[in-house]
């Protein structure tokens, strides 16, 4: 007796929940016989869902009916879900072919969330080849080779199935399934290399699929070891991000990466912002790149700093004893001593000063110093003008009294007349 062809194991699939994402194509009607004729023995509980994306007119309705028609012969319940994509994507500024992804996955999305389904997809071995050859020929690091990432409620069983496989599977089942015609317009990048590089690849390397996939997987495994030796020196302070100057290159731009999405933006950037970021290793201290979100980066010393800039250059806070809240510090303002303190004559403090942070103009006379710019007093401690911005002052205008912290002024300090001595202490939130 010949032996039926089998595409995956079950095993994993056991008394599970499965919606398969059907477009009618040779594939994906596959993948439902497949797990409809175990479903029994496998306790699988199976559905199916299609998406009707106009684009293509008559022909993507054909495809929806065709598909309706298929689920209620097979008894396989089906939600059917309609867009507009080529307006989505006119008014999203969008691709077609990114718009109509984007909505299928928002489908799956809520598949998985109203009805607590895995989706299954049906894409294949020679999908992940071809997609792994389309970008790098467009160019990617080997972070893009991960050409199916793992997605919460996405299952793809046939994703190591060559599509050989498959078309023996419908052959030998004479499963009926439409043909989506654009799939032979090569004037399309990825039909390009299906219909015309694929063949010849093939004619001289028969297992250039099996052979492309596998490297994906091992730039993904190297991709991760890569990312973890970057986390491990990305090191962090109060909502910043500190990139050492020495890093290797590899490592470099996955913690700049990594910096910039652990502070929200995981879109909108480009090679070229890490490049910017980049250059300033080769720059003083305090030479600063703006990128997008309104995030900076900054050198500072021997790291690069990655942050989003303080609002609270603006604040003023009255002065006044006990705790006080200045951006991302607290100061403690109280009488007697403190261990750690800045030691101060509570009485020579105007009582209309207040506490900010720094302004052009603004002078400071340190303790047994000469009066001169705040900004000079800070280059002069290699307090880096980032850092400068941030720390909060008590200012009797544009003098500046404290630079919590830091350093006292000369008008401050305690003397041989001082009846009420206090302390000021400066600590991060």
């Amino acid at each position: 007796m010949e032996q039926m062809t089998e595409l995956f194991s079950l095993q994993p699939y056991r008394n599970r929940r499965i919606c398969v994402a059907l477009s009618g194509g040779r594939d994906s009607v596959a993948l439902l016989h497949y797990f409809l004729k175990n479903a029994a023995a496998y306790s699988i509980s199976l559905s199916a869902l299609t998406c009707e994306h106009g684009i293509r007119g008559e022909n993507s309705i054909r495809d929806m009916e065709f598909v309706k028609r298929l689920c209620q012969e097979w008894q396989v319940p089906l939600r059917v879900f309609r867009f507009d994509v080529p307006s989505y994507a006119h008014a999203h500024r969008e691709g077609i072919e990114e718009a109509a992804r984007r909505l299928r996955y928002e489908c799956f999305a809520r598949v998985t969330a109203e009805e607590g389904k895995s989706v299954a997809t049906a894409h294949h071995q020679d999908d992940y080849a071809e997609t792994v050859l389309f970008r790098l020929c467009r160019g990617t690091a080997l972070g893009g080779l991960r050409a199916f990432p793992e997605r919460e409620g996405i299952l793809r069983p046939m994703l190591f199935v060559p599509r050989v496989q498959i078309d023996a599977y419908v052959c030998e089942h004479a499963l009926p399934f439409v043909e989506d015609e654009t799939n032979e317009e090569s004037v399309y990048a990825r039909n390009f290399l299906r219909n015309e590089i694929f063949p010849v690849l093939e004619g001289k390397f028969p297992a250039v699929s099996r052979n492309l996939v596998r490297f994906a997987q091992y730039a993904a495994e190297d991709d991760d070891y890569l990312n973890a030796l970057a986390l491990d020196r990305l090191r962090t302070e109060n909502g910043e991000y500190f990139i050492p100057v020495n890093l290797p290159d590899p490592l470099f731009f996955r913690a700049c990466l990594q910096a910039l999405q652990k502070l929200g933006l995981r879109s909108d950037y480009t090679s070229a912002n890490l490049e910017e970021v980049a250059r300033l290793r080769f720059l003083q201290s305090g030479r600063k790149a703006s990128l997008p979100g309104g995030l900076s980066a900054m050198r500072e010393g021997e790291e690069i700093s990655v942050f989003s800039p303080s609002s609270s250059s603006e604040e003023v806070v009255p002065f006044r004893m006990g705790t006080l809240s200045l951006g991302g510090y607290r100061v403690e303002i109280g009488e007697g001593p403190s261990e750690g303190g800045l030691r101060v004559d509570l009485d020579k403090f105007p009582q209309t000063c207040v506490l900010r942070t720094r302004r052009e103009g603004d002078l400071f006379t340190p303790f047994h110093g000469s009066e001169r710019t705040l900004k000079k007093f800070l280059t002069d401690r290699k307090i880096s003008a980032r850092q400068g911005r941030m720390l909060p002052l008590v200012a009797y205008g544009n003098r500046i009294l404290v630079v919590c912290g830091v350093e006292i002024s000369d008008e401050v300090k305690v003397g041989p007349d001082t009846e009420r001595p206090g302390y000021l202490l400066s600590l991060r939130k």
